[in-house]
């Protein structure tokens, strides 16, 4: 993509979404995500029914009367993307493809961290690590982060949802709430480190499939090819047990998703690429008040 198309889709990206987030989200976006923790304030001298494990016993020894530590909930939250770029994600028949969904996703999330004057980073993945852009703030930052969701090229094209996990773990020191963005179309168990990495961060889980992924259409003979490893395979469609078959392929693996997600207490929004992501984003919202 040459420099003046890119810079027109992303100022396109840029209208739609920062409208979304100004006009939707607003005054949702921290009340829904509860990691900011707590920071230290001020001290002052100890009241009756102050919690003794707050006493400031350095500032007690000094002042000879005992003070305690005053604690206020941080604004300031760190917000990480992770966004997958495997081949799987060029998959688009019914709606846009899902890496544009995804994009679309990504720069609302993105618009409406900077508009509470928070950090965001985005780390892309495949079945490696791919890019990452560690967090800032600014409308710059943005930007560029939006420039490479449209742009941006993996070298490799499988899956790989364990080892971003365990990166985001290990890279990221503070406790910060993370967006995980992908199709979950992954040959690996992602279970255990999905569980770590929520204990340490506050997860949410955003999967874009598209609608014909979920079923087989009745057109006959077709060829099939899987975008992450390239193997190709002849399939007769107009067999009802072919297409009864895949059908409860799409629905266990579903499942096990699911159960994963909920065995690790990760939220998730499944959204189609034909649906509204607006409205799939402000149900998980309001689940989590």
């Amino acid at each position: 993509m040459d420099t003046t198309e890119l810079l027109k889709k992303v100022r396109r990206i840029e209208i739609k979404t920062r409208g979304l987030s100004r006009n939707i989200f607003a005054g949702q976006y921290h009340s829904a995500f509860k990691g900011r923790g707590m920071a230290f304030s001020e001290v002052r001298e100890y009241q009756f029914g102050d919690d003794v494990r707050d006493i400031d016993w350095n500032v007690t020894a000094r002042q000879q009367r005992p003070y305690v530590k005053v604690f206020e909930e941080e604004r300031e939250m760190t917000v990480m993307l992770l966004i997958d770029v495997s081949a799987s994600r060029l998959f688009g028949a019914v709606g846009e493809l899902k890496k544009e969904m995804m994009t679309e996703i990504a720069a609302t999330l993105a618009f409406s961290t900077i508009q509470n004057n928070d950090k965001i980073g985005v780390i892309f993945f495949s079945d490696r690590i791919e890019k990452f852009i560690p967090p800032q703030k600014g409308k710059k930052h943005v930007l560029y982060i939006i420039r490479e969701l449209i742009d941006f090229t993996p070298e490799h094209t499988g899956t790989d949802i364990s080892q971003v996990l365990r990166y985001l773990t290990n890279a990221i020191k503070k406790r910060c709430t993370v967006f995980l963005m992908s199709d979950f179309i992954s040959p690996e168990d992602y279970s255990n480190a999905m569980t770590i990495a929520n204990r340490k961060h506050d997860v949410v889980a955003v999967q874009v499939y598209d609608k014909r992924e979920t079923e087989l259409p009745r057109v006959g003979l077709i060829k099939l090819r899987d975008a992450e490893r390239g193997n190709e395979v002849w399939v007769d469609t107009s067999s009802r047990r072919v297409r009864e078959n895949y059908a409860q392929w799409w629905s266990e693996r579903q499942k096990q998703m699911d159960d994963t997600l909920k065995k690790s207490r990760v939220d998730v929004a499944s959204i189609a690429t034909d649906e509204d992501f607006v409205v799939a984003l402000m149900n998980l919202f309001k689940r989590r008040l």
